[in-house]
């Protein structure tokens, strides 16, 4: 059985990093699929993203790491894919994630979407708030893989030299 953890990742967290460890033992495959998704202008580019994540989960043998731009339902039937796994963090996550979960069935009724809860000293993580706290000088080695904090790091010290 294959599965699909899609995101923007960023960047990508240690909580993103704990629902991939557990659905990469819940799943035969597990694919990270990275979203170019430019609306959100994002800290680091699509290429960045994808080898952060290649280089944080290179240990599990059964996940691969894919960059998509397409309609999330359009990747996963031209991946021959139709479970989404998803993180929960709190309440308002889930308001969210159940209208995605309902629209993604409507337009392709053989997907599911199955949820985790992040382990509890992740629940508070969110790429935003790592961007934010590194962005005014924070360190937050304790709540990236290294390396993302190595790309971080690199990044924010381009920023304020630039």
């Amino acid at each position: 059985m294959k599965a699909l953890y899609p995101g923007t990742f960023d960047p990508m967290t240690n909580g993103h990093l704990d629902i991939i460890e557990r659905g990469s033992k819940m799943f035969k495959h597990l694919v990270v699929a990275i979203a170019e998704n430019k609306r959100k202008k994002p800290l680091f580019s699509i290429e960045d993203r994808v080898e952060m994540a290649k280089e944080s989960l290179k240990s599990l043998e059964n996940v691969s790491v894919v960059p998509f731009s397409n309609l999330l339902i359009h990747f996963m039937k031209e991946n021959n894919i139709n479970i989404i796994l998803r993180g929960l963090r709190a309440v308002s996550d889930f308001e969210f994630e159940l209208q995605l979960a309902l629209m993604n069935r409507k337009m392709y009724p053989e997907c599911e979407t199955v949820f985790l809860m992040p382990s509890s000293k992740y629940i508070f993580l969110s790429s935003s708030m790592i961007r934010e706290i590194a962005s005014l000088g924070g360190d937050v080695s304790c709540f990236v893989p290294y390396p993302v904090y190595l790309k971080i790091k690199e990044k924010f010290k381009t920023i304020s030299q630039g």
